[in-house]
């Protein structure tokens, strides 16, 4: 029998499952996170083992969901000295590279911005020739300065020759070991945005590599020789060169888990699902078994970036949540005690009064020692729980797109907290394994594969161009790693740019598939699946 083993380090617990051939939960549990986060993983890994009684030998898969390069954006910790270079002159020298990134973020990565001469229109044509010598003077100078380069270049998602050869002029100067993100592999059309995708993913490049080394290291203590994998935004896996090389993409794959997971828990496709953890609740819309994702641009850290996100709503209300009574008033959030809910909530003999003492008082859930909260007053916490649950309802009816009511499915550490019904709900699903539906998302995650692409489609050419982009998405997607026999198209869009001559389209497909037991499946590409250029 061989296993699969998926990790989710949270804010608050780090989450572990064990399923087998046929995907069925063996072993669920969690525990806490840890300052190193490795410690943490390492934990989870020894005791789903121990408690499951299953030989490490028999664990052929290890996904981990982690947050640790969101941190490191939003806390401007650990983050690379970055060199940005923009390919676009004399068309794309208006706004400046940076232009609306916060301050302490410019100083941390921006040292070394450049705009040189090249690009391409729309169409794929040039604007401009692309400036070599002066790419090659750029090398020359930030040789020794940098940890990682930027490189984005106008309409690289249609034309991306002049970031390639950018790039091999820089190997060719500063050698292979030196990280460089390309615009063309991380964000979608529109320049601003797609370039600070682009930083971003560059900074983050030595996150990356700590967890992912601190993620082999933990199973190589255990003994576990695990094919490794990590999730990323949209609901699939990546390998650890491809994480490695694009750690940008990791970022929200805690709530992309969550819902991945409650989908496959509650065999459900199309739902709203609340995801309670133990400092947020996290809020998205589940389309055919994949999040809905955001079709505006994503603030990161205070950075305006469009590469693919789920769109989710969060809101600051989980286990931990602090409570504060003023009198008859009291406020919730939104801060939390996050780990350390075991040591400092009341039920646990704490000193601090939070969402999982209300649930408590109020018989909802058995936690703790209930006497530690008898002493509260009965319709003043009833009040609050009221307001919790309006919360939760305020937040629900944000994400719908209709009126109507529609299922809700509740998952994470947190959801025992609420009982009854949600407004807007027309049926609540709390599924077995709920609580760890995060590990469970990133243990059953596919791979999957996207294209985006500018075409001139004519109503002739219509049919035809859009089965040749679909035929690219499979194919990226086997490439990628997935079972041949398994990839399917899971969204389409095609969205006509009227401010652009000659029925310009911008045509964005993504398939996805079960990710391939051995090399065989996914080498073997169907001469079908093939386009020529």
């Amino acid at each position: 029998m061989n296993y699969r083993l998926g990790i989710d380090v949270g804010g608050t617990n780090t989450d572990g499952v064990l399923l087998d051939e046929d995907m069925n939960v063996i072993q669920s549990l969690k525990t806490p996170t840890t300052e190193d986060v490795e410690t943490g993983i390492y934990n989870t890994i020894d005791e789903l083992i121990e408690t499951a009684h299953v030989e490490v030998d028999n664990i052929k898969f290890a996904m981990l969901g982690t947050t640790q390069c969101t941190n490191a954006i939003v806390e401007r910790k650990k983050l690379n000295r970055v060199a940005i270079i923009r390919i676009g002159a004399p068309a794309g020298t208006a706004i400046k590279p940076l232009t609306g990134v916060p301050e302490d973020l410019k100083k941390m990565i921006g040292n070394y911005t450049y705009i040189v001469e090249g690009g391409h229109e729309f169409n794929g044509d040039e604007i401009n020739t692309l400036n070599e010598s002066k790419i090659h003077s750029i090398a020359e100078e930030i040789q020794g300065e940098v940890d990682s380069i930027a490189i984005t270049s106008i309409f690289s998602p249609v034309n991306k020759e002049h970031e390639l050869r950018t790039q091999e002029i820089l190997r060719d100067v500063l050698g292979d070991d030196i990280s460089i993100s390309l615009s063309s592999e991380v964000g979608s059309i529109g320049l601003l945005e797609r370039e600070n995708a682009t930083i971003l993913n560059a900074s983050i490049i030595n996150v990356a590599k700590t967890t992912a080394q601190g993620f082999e290291k933990a199973l190589g203590n255990k003994g576990v020789e695990a094919k490794i994998f990590f999730c990323q935004n949209d609901g699939t896996l990546m390998s650890k060169d491809y994480t490695l090389k694009y750690p940008i993409l990791t970022v929200a794959c805690g709530p992309t888990n969550s819902l991945r997971g409650a989908s496959y828990l509650s065999d459900n496709k199309n739902a709203m699902i609340v995801d309670v953890g133990g400092t947020t609740t996290d809020i998205g819309m589940l389309v055919k078994g994949f999040p809905r994702q955001s079709s505006i641009a994503v603030e990161l850290g205070g950075v305006r970036t469009n590469f693919r996100m789920p769109d989710i709503h969060s809101i600051g209300l989980g286990g931990g949540t602090v409570i504060r009574l003023e009198g008859d008033s009291f406020k919730i959030g939104p801060d939390s005690v996050g780990h350390r809910l075991d040591k400092e909530a009341l039920v646990f003999g704490g000193s601090t009064l939070t969402a999982t003492d209300v649930a408590v008082k109020l018989g909802v859930v058995e936690l703790g020692n209930p006497e530690n909260v008898a002493h509260l007053d009965t319709d003043l916490i009833k009040r609050v729980y009221q307001e919790m649950m309006g919360m939760v309802e305020e937040a629900i009816d944000k994400m719908k797109t209709s009126a109507d009511d529609m299922p809700v499915v509740l998952v994470g550490g947190g959801s025992v907290l609420f009982s009854g019904k949600l407004k807007g709900a027309s049926h609540l699903h709390k599924p077995e394994n709920g609580g760890v539906a995060n590990a469970i998302g990133s243990a059953i995650s596919q791979i999957s594969g996207e294209i985006e692409k500018i075409y001139s489609i004519s109503k002739e050419e219509r049919e035809e161009i859009l089965n040749q982009a679909k035929q690219l998405a499979i194919t990226e997607t086997i490439k990628a790693g997935a079972s041949a026999e398994t990839v399917e198209i899971v969204d389409i869009e095609n969205v006509p740019l009227a401010y652009l001559p000659g029925n310009a389209t911008r045509v964005k497909i993504k398939a996805a598939g079960n990710l391939a037991m051995n090399q065989k499946e996914s080498g073997g590409v169907k001469k079908s699946f093939v386009v020529e250029k």
